[in-house]
């Protein structure tokens, strides 16, 4: 049996939480950042971009008028978590002149994947009409996201925006950093850990697997923290593979890094990570 095809071996792989015994420990450190983050930032929480469960996202606002927005989505394997234990990632971009958006979905087992994914087009939606309202410019958004929420970044950069409603442009999203993302959903749908929640089939897999779809026009910066799972890893190389370095120009490992402490590099201004989402917002 192939390894990739061997539930031992993907439920070892894919399973963080048991890969990093203290992961506990880095949620209630999101958290309680988080937490700082709502009560001191120029913020909006909680408003609404459809009539959907959990279709709110929250804005945290830059000073500079005009200003590239950056949308975090968060992960959990599309079944966990919620944008209030993301809030830290905004003040580090907030103050070197970005906007930015963090927005929910609902969860697994009650909608699925392709649910979500067409909730955070919804979303990329209204920030496109509602940006220059609290300070942003439309024109330059870029997505960003963590594990699931790399692969939902992945997703939008993907997406046929005119497809969804002609008065949008082609080209929304102009760029996407995706960290620790999940690009080919086959050894997910094997997962047995994640079987009974995702529900995926063989062909949700292929309408929702990045890895399948044609080269973008926009870049996508995709890294992996260098202590994550082999999995992990090939997931990485694997959209190098298939997009090619023009569509991936960047594709590298964080080093000393797992799947949860590699989010804290995004909102530490002397980390690379941080600079590569400053690039990708023109501010760099």
């Amino acid at each position: 049996m192939r390894r990739d095809h061997d539930p031992a071996w993907l439920e070892q792989q894919y399973d963080n939480r048991a890969l990093v015994p203290d992961y506990a420990s880095h949620l209630q450190k999101w958290a309680e950042a988080s937490d700082w983050t709502r009560r001191h930032a120029d913020a909006v929480l909680d408003q609404r971009y459809g009539d959907g469960a959990n279709e709110t996202l929250d804005l945290f606002r830059a000073s500079a008028p005009n200003a590239p927005v950056l949308v975090f989505i968060h992960g959990g394997y599309w079944r966990a978590l919620d944008k209030r234990d993301f809030s830290f990632v905004a003040p580090s971009f907030t103050a070197e002149g970005a906007l930015v958006v963090v927005p929910n979905y609902a969860l697994a087992p009650a909608v699925t994947i392709e649910h979500i994914t067409l909730q955070m087009v919804r979303a990329l939606q209204w920030v496109h009409r509602h940006a220059a309202a609290h300070g942003g410019d439309p024109s330059r958004i870029v997505v960003a996201g963590h594990s699931a929420g790399g692969h939902l970044a992945a997703m939008m950069l993907s997406c046929r925006w005119k497809e969804v409603d002609a008065e949008l442009p082609a080209q929304l999203v102009q760029g996407a950093l995706s960290i620790s993302g999940l690009y080919d959903l086959e050894p997910v749908r094997r997962a047995p850990f994640l079987q009974v929640d995702l529900g995926l089939t063989p062909a949700s897999v292929r309408r929702l697997s990045p890895a399948f779809f044609p080269r973008p026009k926009g870049k996508l910066y995709s890294v992996v923290g260098a202590d994550e799972s082999e999995a992990f890893q090939r997931q990485n190389q694997l959209i190098r593979d298939v997009w090619g370095p023009t569509a991936v120009p960047v594709c590298e490992p964080v080093q000393h890094a797992n799947h949860f402490s590699v989010l804290k590099r995004l909102a530490d201004p002397q980390a690379r990570l941080h600079e590569l989402g400053l690039r990708l917002l023109g501010l760099r």
